[in-house]
């Protein structure tokens, strides 16, 4: 964080200091909530949890090196006393950004978030120091949690925005305001919790309502191959730029295929100029998360060949999203794992069968989490899927919604062995290690709650006889 004395913080988050022997004492390291990432220099945040009470562990904190506390309550060592601690987090949070001078660039979307995030963060990495939302610490506590790591060397700073109803993205606006708002696609995660795509269109839009006008540098970047994201356009005053594979996007993409391994390939197009890409990533829908993170890039100033260049050596910097590794025996397994909705898992089951070309293919799927009424419909559209790509075997893992998805390629064909529906993860991994043979390709992927990322693990934990080599 940039430096602050504890003083300052105290004033800008309307605290009372308690123990502090030196007002003017200054906070140089980060902001934690952790306590086990408290070091010297550093001001430890104590929230309230449900099992957890953070301020137990001021007196630790301290001896470890934290300047002091931002809690609830007096704890015995210097602390800034607040009435909320989340609030108190949020304006330090606001001060800081607005201290920086940074160019902000903020973005959401039901899909792709955090590739997206990723991405951006790599391209604009290559022109100036960049700051980035780690994984997918895209809410109320995480987002000023990465905002407050950025320094006054952070020329921008990328943040991931995650929305569970309408209004939450308005405050994270609010929080930290945006220069460059990014919206990528409005599908169905979360759609039981919002009620419908339409509401969901109307939470994901609050991002850029919040952009400042385009005389004062507002820049709307919008999917022009999503209805109700284009559709966006009209809520704002900020320049508004489309990015897709429609003929009308300002950055687009043309002549798209896959490599023989699965990854994407095109010939990117820019206002300013063309250039060809071939990414590390593997599937077809890394092509709109390129192409939005082109769009967000040529806007701040870089050139096609310098977007291109550096999506083709841009990877994966988030864990369990299209991680591909290879065992010794040729197995590829696909660790997919971190989170699952309806898009991202059409995405990566044909990722899977783009990848396994003459080799068999296995789908390890379980339940898509927080859809609603869509729940049954949605398991049962993903398991015919399945079958129409001719994946070569489906094994749904887990309750309702895994026999859904069975269900789902049962009517739509498959009747053999072709799909197989088993209790837990555990059983899942003794079906694989049984019946996996050499070359095979397997796509792990469910909703965070189901955990089958165990399955992954335990899969390469078996080919680990030899090096594994991880791509």
């Amino acid at each position: 964080m940039i430096t602050l004395s504890l003083a300052e913080i105290a004033e800008v988050v309307g605290g009372r200091m308690h123990d502090i022997p030196d007002t003017s004492a200054q906070v140089t390291g980060p902001v934690v909530r952790d306590s086990r990432e408290a070091g010297p220099g550093c001001l430890f945040v104590a929230f309230v949890g449900e099992r957890v009470d953070g301020h137990d562990f001021a007196p630790t904190v301290v001896g470890a090196g934290a300047v002091a506390v931002l809690g609830s309550r007096p704890v015995g060592v210097p602390a800034i006393v607040v009435d909320d601690v989340q609030a108190a987090l949020a304006a330090l949070a606001r001060h800081v950004v607005r201290r920086l001078g940074a160019t902000l660039v903020a973005l959401t979307g039901s899909a792709g978030k955090t590739s997206t995030k990723d991405l951006i963060a790599q391209v604009l990495g290559r022109k100036a120091p960049t700051v980035f939302t780690p994984g997918s610490l895209n809410n109320e506590i995480g987002l000023p949690l990465t905002a407050l790591t950025a320094t006054e060397e952070t020329r921008f700073l990328v943040l991931e925005m995650g929305a569970r109803g309408i209004g939450h993205i308005r405050y994270l606006a609010e929080l930290t305001p945006p220069k460059v708002g990014l919206v990528l696609n409005v599908g169905s995660a979360h759609i039981g919790e919002f009620g419908g795509r339409e509401q969901i269109a109307q939470a994901k839009g609050e991002l850029v309502e919040a952009l400042p006008p385009a005389e004062e540098g507002g820049t709307a970047i919008l999917n022009a191959d999503d209805p109700l994201v284009r559709a966006m356009a009209s809520r704002t005053k900020a320049k508004v730029i489309l990015f897709g594979e429609s003929g009308e996007a300002d950055v687009r993409a043309e002549n798209v295929r896959l490599t023989d391994t699965g990854q994407p390939s095109f010939s990117l197009h820019t206002p300013s100029g063309a250039s060809d890409v071939t990414m590390r990533l593997y599937g077809e829908h890394h092509v709109s998360n390129a192409l939005a993170a082109a769009a967000v890039a040529h806007e701040l100033g870089m050139s096609a060949d310098e977007i291109a260049t550096a999506l083709s050596e841009a990877g994966s910097l988030s864990r369990w999203r299209m991680e591909v590794t290879e065992r010794p025996d040729g197995v590829t397994v696909v660790n997919d794992a971190y989170n699952a909705n309806p898009e991202s898992v059409r995405a990566a089951l044909r990722a899977l069968v783009a990848m396994g070309k003459g080799r068999r293919t296995w789908a390890v799927l379980g339940k898509m989490a927080e859809l609603g009424d869509e729940a049954l419909a949605e398991h049962d559209a993903v398991g015919r899927l399945a079958v129409r790509l001719n994946v070569s075997k489906l094994v749904a893992v887990g309750g309702r919604e895994a026999r859904w998805l069975q269900l789902g390629a049962y009517n739509e064909g498959s009747w053999g062995e072709e799909s197989v529906h088993v209790s837990d993860a555990q059983a899942a991994v003794d079906l694989l290690r049984s019946e996996l043979r050499p070359g095979d390709v397997v796509l792990v992927k469910a909703s965070r709650s189901v955990g089958l990322e165990s399955v992954a693990s335990a899969l390469l934990e078996t080919g680990a006889e030899g090096e594994v080599a991880a791509r």
